[in-house]
């Protein structure tokens, strides 16, 4: 069975059921989408009102496929449907069974159910909240909370928390695992763990160092600088594990110097191959060094390694996790994606000057700037497992970057003297997402290169013309020409707006008499026109920002940079493009597609500028030379994926294709072709996807802007069941 909601109605053979307390079994396989949500739908017959929400079952997994969990029907049940999963994906059902259980035996299954469910309970503080609930409620207050707590899904059906227990457990026999496998290594270095420590909790500093101590991956050091901490437990506890460990190096500083001075004790210390940063807060995953040091088994030449992160909280629990992309030049300049964690050769740091002081907040991100600007994208490494965990506690910029004000202005000055340095032209700003990111304007030649706008379009006169009015009127961008193709447009009222906007010297029109080809039509005008930039624009867009032109110009300009996307909108202010995504659906996906306007997105990657391997071309923006280079639009997909086949070319070419949230512009989509609701429409749709699939393959499936662990087969950036990386 498929759908948007598939559902089975069960048999009726055993009905009515009496009210009361049941169990529910099930044998059900997930082979793909995120953790079953799975719902009773109970029909109580007329006069007691359906819950829209159904009844939730926390199934407590037994085996690979068996699933039970505890119900209560309030009313004599007369019909029951059974709702698999909430969410997207692929499970086969072998059948549902419900038999009758008293309430001791309920009591204790929503018992067993919480404490699996949740960190906290299973815990003695967890023990004494429900005590507390118990005492302030009364048995009957109690007990609704204690069944409410039992089938909300917040936390059961919390995709991170199920992520974690299937595919992030880490047991005895894979620490042992790894070892074994590091044994056989020819290349062991030696990583230097730098943690600047000041005034650290005692809790969190023993965690901290107990996380190193505790890596699968033995050849490692620790080198802590205490920088002069008022509390005297600091430099207690340090020299505590020193004693104990000869791995462990201290050093007290006499004069308190902030966290780069401190860094820079802890380097001084660092005897290792490699260094890895560590806050003092903080830990690391138990096979962080080993799966670092592993990626440099298989790409020696690396120099600088990061990994993905999470956050964890004052009861170890963990959340927010980012799911970064492989090396990404213009995300590192929007935000720090480097730190946590980051390797870096020791002998690169200490080339560069270690860190800088007068960054405080920042160090780590200007440390990572200064080391790239030596070296070649095949030299940084990107480790594709969550191996850091990030404190959030009051303090931390973890909760948010407020935190430490001072963070904010180091990252600007860092990107700042790091575009000096090279030689690059721009202004850097804050992002409008706050939160460490940052905007980058590109400055442009004198005079400003000129863009040839090219608008294909075919009658629609409502569109076009608010398309172009608004273009005209909005605009501030001094050197563009509007050039609509007209793709046999008969509707007087089109044609005669076409026979007057003319009369605007910024403005012409191209017949196009040939039957559409999205393609072939804009190859047509591209060699009609003699911008150094082309802008390929839809006719149902609408300009929103009056910079958007400045905005994507300054990134076509660049000589690295090949097709510019722009962040676009449904009339009803919802995302409807913030990039494209390869592999979801098949193909290919809009990124965010109707999020609300100013969602963040993935670690606020819906709102900075950042390189993605392909974008739309309802608003696309490119140099003439690389879009000769690249041989224009593939005519073969007349219609869909055009954009992207586009895109992977240019990419080929050597070129990063990027997307920015700095033009915005809304998009009436397919408002004058129409949507793919015909039968020989949806022949041409299947024939191009299949054309996308041989032409490209396995490229379709492995998006370096996006991560393995992220999912093909629900919305983009929705986690992985199961991730496409192994351990």
């Amino acid at each position: 069975m498929t759908g948007n909601d598939p559902a089975f109605a069960c048999g009726s053979s055993q009905l009515p059921l009496a009210a009361g307390w049941y169990m529910a079994t099930v044998d059900m396989q997930q082979h793909t989408g995120l953790p079953v949500e799975a719902r009773l739908y109970p029909d109580y017959g007329p006069g007691v009102p359906r819950d829209p929400q159904g009844l939730v079952l926390p199934f407590i997994r037994q085996g690979k496929s068996r699933h039970r969990g505890a119900v209560c029907f309030s009313h004599t049940l007369l019909g029951l449907r059974f709702d698999p999963t909430e969410s997207s994906g692929e499970i086969s059902v072998h059948g549902l069974k419900i038999r009758r259980i008293s309430k001791i035996r309920a009591a204790w299954i929503l018992l067993k159910g919480i404490a699996f469910a949740r960190p906290v309970p299973g815990k003695p503080s967890g023990w004494r909240k429900i005590v507390q609930r118990l005492r302030a409620s009364g048995s009957r207050g109690f007990g609704h909370w204690f069944y409410q707590t039992y089938t909300t899904p917040e936390y059961e059906t919390n995709s991170y928390v199920q992520w974690l227990r299937k595919y992030d457990v880490v047991a005895p026999e894979d620490i042992e695992r790894a070892r074994h496998e590091v044994a056989d290594w020819e290349h062991k270095p030696v990583v230097s763990v730098l943690v600047p420590v000041y005034n650290s909790p005692r809790k969190w500093l023993r965690r901290c160092i107990e996380s190193v101590q505790a890596q699968a991956y033995p050849y490692w050091e620790l080198c802590l600088a205490n920088d002069a901490s008022t509390m005297p437990h600091v430099s207690h506890i340090l020299d505590e594990y020193a004693a104990a460990d000869q791995r462990i190096r201290v050093v007290h500083r006499p004069v308190n110097g902030h966290i780069s001075a401190t860094s820079n004790s802890a380097l001084d210390l660092a005897g290792g191959e490699f260094i890895a940063l560590l806050d003092h807060d903080d830990e690391l995953h138990p096979l962080a060094l080993f799966e670092v040091v592993k990626s440099l088994q298989a790409h020696p030449s690396r120099k600088l390694i990061y990994t993905d992160e999470d956050k964890i909280d004052a009861q170890g629990r963990r959340y927010d996790p980012y799911m970064k992309p492989e090396w990404n030049y213009d995300l590192l300049l929007s935000q720090n994606c480097i730190s946590h964690l980051g390797v870096y050769q020791r002998q690169l740091v200490l080339d560069v000057g270690g860190f800088r002081l007068g960054y405080e907040g920042s160090q780590d991100w200007d440390l990572a700037l200064r080391c790239i600007e030596r070296l070649g994208p095949e030299e940084i490494g990107h480790v594709p497992h969550v191996l850091y965990h990030w404190r959030a506690i009051p303090g931390s910029t973890a909760v948010g970057v407020d935190q430490k004000s001072y963070a904010r202005g180091a990252g600007i000055r860092s990107i700042e003297e790091h575009l000096q340095r090279i030689g690059v032209e721009a202004s850097v700003k804050e992002g409008d997402a706050g939160h460490g990111h940052l905007h980058i304007r590109y400055a442009l030649p004198t005079p400003q290169p000129k863009v040839s706008l090219i608008i294909p379009t075919r009658d629609g006169l409502h569109l076009l013309k608010r398309c172009v009015d608004s273009i005209l009127s909005l605009t501030r961008y001094e050197n563009y020409e509007v050039v609509i193709v007209d793709n046999q447009s008969c509707e007087s009222e089109t044609l005669e707006y076409l026979a007057q906007v003319v009369a605007d010297p910024r403005v012409r029109v191209l017949p196009y008499d040939l039957p559409f080809n999205y393609s072939a039509l804009n190859n047509f005008a591209v060699r009609q026109t003699s911008g150094e930039l082309v802008a390929l624009v839809n006719n149902d867009i609408e300009v929103i920002s009056p910079d958007w032109l400045l905005e994507m110009a300054g990134h076509a300009m660049r000589p690295a940079i090949g097709a510019v996307g722009a962040m676009l909108y449904y009339p009803s202010n919802r995302i409807q493009h913030a990039g494209v995504v390869l592999g979801v659906g098949g193909v290919a996906s809009h990124s965010y597609c109707d999020r609300p306007r100013g969602y963040n997105g993935q670690m606020g990657r819906a709102r900075i500028a950042q390189s993605l391997s392909a974008v739309t071309a309802a608003c696309l923006m490119i140099r003439r030379s690389v879009f000769e280079e690249a041989g224009g639009l593939n005519e073969s997909l007349r219609v869909a994926f055009n954009d992207v086949d586009f895109c992977l070319r240019v990419r080929r070419l050597g070129y990063r294709n990027l997307w920015t949230p700095f033009a915005e512009l809304y998009h009436h989509e397919s408002a004058t072709r129409g949507y793919e609701d015909s039968p020989e429409k949806q022949a041409r749709f299947a024939g191009e996807v299949e054309r996308m699939r041989t032409i490209w393959g396995d490229e379709l499936t492995t998006d370096p802007a996006y991560s393995p662990n992220l999912t093909l087969t629900g919305a983009p950036f929705e986690l992985a069941f199961p991730p496409r990386t192994e351990r």
